[in-house]
């Protein structure tokens, strides 16, 4: 007993190392033991469902806003002006719309104003649409005096449409009918049932349509107007003052998705979305994004440029819903905190 207890200290040290392990061990137990930090919930609405907005299915589908530590809930709202009252009614904290309802809602006496934080695509992303197949290269002229069914006045399908026709020295106006009173939902059943002698479409809906032989494409409309910046993540000054962490979490989430969209293969791109679209094959999807892909109509940065709203608002005064001394500034409806942080 006497013995043991004069040699205890050299038994220590030669357990001091096993000790400390075990303290380490335990220190670790401890801290894993604490719970984790709970991911922020996002209630985020798309303004319609389209391939058009592969990148932001990408981002959800891999896990990226999950990493950035967000929990994200989405909604399709069925148009520009839903998301936007959405947002401005408080059901909704980031939407995915047309950067033109940002200009309006500028320009309205709403204490809540909208503010552009990151954008999508680069340009429209729908396709015009004939029901016969062109017997050579399309002719804008072929359009005169025909119907052809676009979207609500105002909306940014609407000017950009107009904006091509333009172009192609055709006055929307006069030269043919736009038919601008058929919701996004039943857009395709009025084309089916007949109405309308053109229309445009985003894919997959007419990737559906040249399939089934009930359409056919004639144009990209972004390939006439070129880069202009076409859907934009939206939030609210208020959302904006009270959570900035969430929209530089949601940036990173979306830069981190747009590069991944730029070099990887269509299939693996198919396989990511193809839960967002039921009923369409891995093939039509595959066909969908090689077609968009082509047209560059993605960003490759999230970052909306002066330069980009300006043409906007170019635009919309052609189109008659912008007065000229309602022109907004950049500053006033985008911010680029978020989006210039972004490697």
């Amino acid at each position: 007993m006497f013995n043991s207890y004069i040699h205890m200290p050299a038994l220590l040290r030669r357990l001091a190392p096993a000790l400390v392990a075990v303290g380490l061990l335990a220190s670790a137990a401890q801290v894993g033991a604490q719970p984790a930090r709970p991911p922020t919930k996002v209630r985020y609405e798309e303004v319609i469902r389209s391939v058009l907005y592969l990148p932001m299915y990408v981002a959800l589908q891999r896990g990226y806003f999950r990493d950035a530590g967000l929990d994200v809930a989405m909604k399709t709202s069925q148009g520009t002006d839903k998301g936007m009252a959405a947002l401005l009614s408080g059901s909704a904290d980031i939407v995915l719309i047309g950067p033109e309802a940002s200009v309006y809602v500028a320009n309205s006496e709403s204490p809540v104003k909208p503010k552009i934080f990151a954008g999508l695509t680069a340009t429209d992303g729908f396709l015009l649409m004939s029901r016969k197949p062109a017997s050579g290269p399309f002719n804008w002229n072929q359009l005169k005096g025909k119907s052809l069914m676009s979207f609500r006045p105002g909306s940014n399908p609407d000017v950009f449409l107009e904006a091509a026709l333009r172009k192609h020295g055709l006055d929307p106006k006069k030269d043919l009918k736009l038919v601008s009173n058929i919701g996004p939902a039943a857009r395709t059943g009025a084309w089916l049932a007949g109405q309308n002698d053109y229309a445009i479409f985003l894919e997959p809906e007419a990737g559906n349509l040249e399939k089934d032989g009930t359409g056919y494409v004639m144009a990209a409309i972004g390939n006439e107007v070129g880069p202009v910046d076409y859907t934009v993540f939206t939030t609210t000054d208020v959302y904006m003052q009270k959570n900035p962490e969430v929209l530089q979490a949601w940036t990173r989430a979306v830069a981190r998705a747009q590069k991944y969209v730029q070099t990887a293969p269509a299939g693996d791109l198919a396989a990511h979305v193809a839960e967002y679209f039921p009923g369409v094959s891995q093939p039509e999807l595959v066909r969908a994004i090689e077609r968009y892909r082509g047209y560059k109509l993605w960003k490759t940065t999230p970052l909306v440029e002066k330069a980009a709203t300006d043409r906007l608002q170019d635009m919309l005064s052609a189109s008659g819903v912008l007065d000229a001394g309602k022109r907004v500034k950049y500053e006033q409806i985008v911010v680029t905190d978020f989006a210039s942080k972004v490697d």
